[in-house]
């Protein structure tokens, strides 16, 4: 918000308040005043003396003065600054200093820009400034703990001191007042005075010489100070600033204007061309030829890649040299343009080309958009995307703009700058030329010049160097052509599950009713807590940050064990979640022209490696449901074809088994034995034969748990037992599996002296938590560490199995076989029924060879006319 301001006003004198430690003369005055505030929290706290050090290394001078609170200092600053003849920019989000305005003091709300002058005062408040304290002091302040008169709000507030002039005159007019509030003004008169000092703000702190307003000049920035307290607090962008030379919170005023000899001078734009005739496009194409490699990207009238169509291409060949081919841009007076179908056959030898690079920001949107056009991509490829999220999957944001700005210290146009926001945004095709040419040039520009610097960091690590081109590059084509295929929706389906969900929903309303005795918002978590806590006195387990008890899942889920109108909240948060997201959204989602729905999958969204999809996001299915299973039924096979679900079984546990060495759990798989039945007989000293079913589900609990890094206390409350109970049986199972122990404490310290940990495959997860100072943080991290190498292994092991099917799949003769999803641990396919059998084989003995370990991957394929049946 600093940056922000100096950014925007570039002021030559400022400075920072906050309030110092320790009592204020209010707390003199009234001893309740303020008590009912929370302490700090100790994860705040941490922060207050970091901070102070970059304000002071910005050159902003910081002020806090013991015995009053900053607005003191802030009001008292003002009063002397008008006296001075200079004017006064307050900002803050707090309505008691409205008190301060006039025409030389205004305040500003850094989180909205808003200003406030002495007319905004009138029209927010109702009032003028001179009356802020009165109609503070009567309405009062639980969060202060200000009396006030009890039940007074805004309205009544104002309607008094417009008709009685000033808390005063209410309290001369006090017996004019009628019905219950005026009973509350007249038991609340010998305390409103109090109030009113409380209320008001010191205009005559005793300051320091320095601290006089003319004296408060921002001063040159410290920035070798700043680069080691940005560095330490990984703000990245702001580091490169420093670095640069180009710190944008430097005031205009003080902010020196030499730059060092190698700051990076951002990208020089000047030179982008557009291409509107044949010559130029002729003699670019032979440019073009003549490289080794070049960027692109597609400029499209959508971010579906399903209904996009092309309207223009950027290409860069040269750093600064980018140029943009308009196709069908038709807004009125556009100019002619190339014709798109010669364009793209003039291309199409290139983008197949083996000798010729091609690098695309998020390139799989381009190649899908391009094969609506009967135009593929071969040979050498590179994705800049997949390049930073395969250096750092948390280091970054990897769009675009957020990479030039980190790697090339350049503010990119964005798409609102060119095309508009909300309901008036217009599409690319509506864009002048003027303004879509230089974005469109500049998006090859940066993607090119990304490539090279995410490169030679590559180049640099070895093992992310080969994620990014052994897993995650070559991944970029099947996605792309799963996602092109997409899948078979019954409609009516989901349509009769809809209506039998809709009235499920109502009759768990009416239940809900009555178990509260009053009707309520079952979707409300304000009404809930009513109902909950206040009403039904249930204990609230946890509480939300501004402290109201907490009505999230995990709560509810804990208060189901014991009483029914959580667990019945649950129910309808689930139905009706399912309704909204699966069977009622996925008829509409059906594309008009393939018949099929056609999901999106991100390779660079996960901190761990997994894809996740969106539109529909089907990796969110919910399994273990009764109604989940039917939307699953709803996915279909063609007919003719059968679907084929093909899963890794137990597969993190198998990578605990190889990473930890244990030989328990190694003998256990390699014997093909059921490695829960195998725990409980472990853990519960029993033959592998007499192991009953709840000891299978607690071991099951166990081993999953352990994984995921549950405490003695997060397993008893899944089982339902006591503490020491699940304690103990923690404490039989590293008994009985020591590796597994041992790698756990491996991994945290090797995560904290390393601060992440790696898969067998060399992807690298970071873990910035890992030496937070706030417990929990450090505990969660400590939980990530030991989970993120088995569920990011496992990630990459069905990347790989899905490039190995999909190369089988290349083979002619497997045409008519095709993988349609990619969901958690398993791979979906349609398949002919005459090759039912044989492919089933083939993909599990796929699958299972994708890795080696030390345990056997296995690897279950089913088969059904849904994806339901196929399990």
């Amino acid at each position: 918000m600093l940056r922000s301001l100096i950014n925007q006003y570039q002021p030559s004198h400022m400075a920072v308040i906050f309030d110092a430690k320790g009592p204020t003369f209010r707390d003199e005055m009234y001893s309740e005043y303020k008590a009912q505030r929370p302490p700090m929290p100790d994860d705040l706290r941490s922060q207050v003396e970091p901070l102070y050090e970059v304000i002071r290394a910005m050159g902003l001078p910081l002020i806090a003065i013991p015995g009053v609170e900053a607005d003191d200092v802030i009001g008292t600053l003002a009063v002397q600054a008008k006296a001075a003849g200079l004017h006064t920019l307050i900002s803050t989000g707090d309505k008691d200093l409205a008190q301060l305005v006039n025409d030389d003091v205004t305040l500003i709300n850094t989180m909205n820009n808003a200003i406030t002058g002495p007319d905004e005062v009138v029209e927010k408040f109702g009032v003028g400034a001179e009356l802020i304290i009165d109609y503070l002091a009567l309405m009062g302040d639980q969060v202060d703990n200000i009396p006030g008169v009890p039940g007074c709000g805004p309205k009544t507030a104002v309607k008094w001191l417009n008709l009685y002039g000033s808390m005063q005159g209410v309290i001369d007019n006090a017996d004019a007042v009628k019905g219950k509030i005026g009973e509350k003004l007249r038991a609340a008169i010998e305390h409103l005075p109090l109030s009113y000092q409380l209320a008001t703000i010191k205009l005559d702190v005793e300051l320091e010489p320095q601290h006089a307003p003319a004296k408060l000049q921002v001063q040159t920035a410290d920035k070798d100070k700043l680069a080691d307290l940005y560095g330490q607090l990984e703000f990245r962008r702001w580091l490169k600033e420093v670095l640069s030379g180009a710190d944008s919170t430097q005031s205009k005023s003080n902010a020196s204007t030499e730059q060092p000899e190698d700051a990076p001078k951002g990208i020089d734009t000047s030179q982008y061309q557009t291409i509107l005739t044949d010559a130029d496009w002729q003699q670019y194409r032979a440019k073009l030829h003549a490289s080794s490699g070049f960027a692109i990207d597609t400029e499209t009238t959508s971010v579906d890649y399903m209904d996009a169509e092309l309207v223009g291409i950027s290409l860069a060949i040269e750093p600064g040299q980018a140029v943009y081919v308009p196709l069908a841009h038709d807004y009125m007076d556009a100019p002619e343009q190339l014709n798109r179908d010669q364009v793209l056959a003039d291309l199409q030898p290139l983008l197949v080309s083996e000798q010729h690079r091609k690098i695309g920001q998020n390139l799989k949107y381009d190649m899908s958009v391009l094969a609506k056009y009967g135009i593929a991509f071969a040979g050498p490829l590179h994705d800049t995307m997949l390049q930073s999220y395969a250096y750092s999957s948390v280091g970054s944001r990897h769009d675009m703009d957020s990479l030039a700005l980190k790697y090339l210290g350049h503010n990119a146009i964005s798409f609102e700058d060119v095309a508009g926001k909300g309901a008036k945004q217009l599409t690319f095709n509506q864009i002048h030329l003027d303004q879509a040419s230089p974005y469109a040039a500049e998006d090859a520009d940066i993607t090119l010049q990304l490539n090279q610097v995410l490169g030679d960091k590559l180049d640099a690590e070895q093992s992310l160097q080969s994620v990014y081109q052994d897993i995650e590059l070559p991944l970029v084509p099947v996605l792309s052509a799963i996602e092109r295929h997409g899948v078979l929706i019954d409609d009516m389906l989901l349509s009769q599950q809809s209506t039998e969900l809709a009235m499920r929903l109502e009759q768990l309303q009416t239940e809900a009713y009555e178990l509260a005795g009053t009707e309520f918002n079952l979707s409300s978590p304000k009404q809930l807590q009513a109902i909950l806590f206040e009403q039904m006195k249930l204990p609230i387990l946890k509480k939300t940050p501004k402290g109201a008890p907490s009505t999230a899942e995990e709560v509810l889920q804990e208060l189901a064990l014991d009483y029914p109108l959580p667990k019945l909240i649950l129910e309808h948060r689930g139905l009706s979640k399912l309704k909204s997201t699966y069977t009622d959204k996925l008829p509409r989602m059906i594309n008009p022209t393939t018949g099929r729905v056609h999901t999106s999958y991100h390779q660079a969204v996960t901190a761990t490696g997994r894809l996740s999809s969106s539109d529909p996001n089907l990796q969110n299915i919910p399994i273990r449901t009764a109604e989940g299973q039917r939307v699953r039924q709803a996915f279909i096979a063609p007919q003719g074809t059968k679907m084929v679900a093909a899963d890794y079984s137990q597969i993190e546990l198998r990578i605990m088994a190889h990473l930890s060495g244990d030989k328990g759990l190694l003998n256990a798989f390699a014997n093909g034995q059921d490695v829960h039945r195998a725990t409980a007989a472990e853990v519960f000293g029993v033959d592998v034969d007499a192991v009953s079913a709840d000891q299978r589900r607690s071991a099951k609990a166990i081993n999953f748990g352990l994984i995921y890094g549950m405490s003695a206390f997060g397993l008893s409350r899944q089982l339902n037992i006591g503490r020491q109970q699940a304690q103990q049986y923690m404490d039989t199972y590293f008994e009985r599996y020591p590796g597994v122990l041992d790698y756990m404490e491996r991994t945290r310290a090797q995560a904290t002296e390393d601060g992440y940990v790696e898969t067998l495959f060399g992807r690298r997860l970071h873990l910035p938590d890992i030496k937070a100072r706030n417990a929990a943080r450090k505990k969660a991290a400590e939980r990530a560490a030991i989970n993120a190498p088995m569920q990011g292994t496992a990630a990459d092991i069905i990347k790989l199995a899905m490039l190995k099917v999909y190369q089988w799949l290349q083979q002619p003769e497997n045409s008519d076989i095709k993988m349609i999803m990619q969901v958690h641990d398993e791979l979906v396919f349609e398949v002919p029924e005459s090759k039912l059998e044989a492919t089933k084989t083939q993909l599990c003995q796929l699958m299972e060879s994708a890795a080696s370990l030390d345990v056997p991957l296995l690897v279950e394929a089913g088969s059904g006319d849904n994806w339901q049946q196929a399990h």
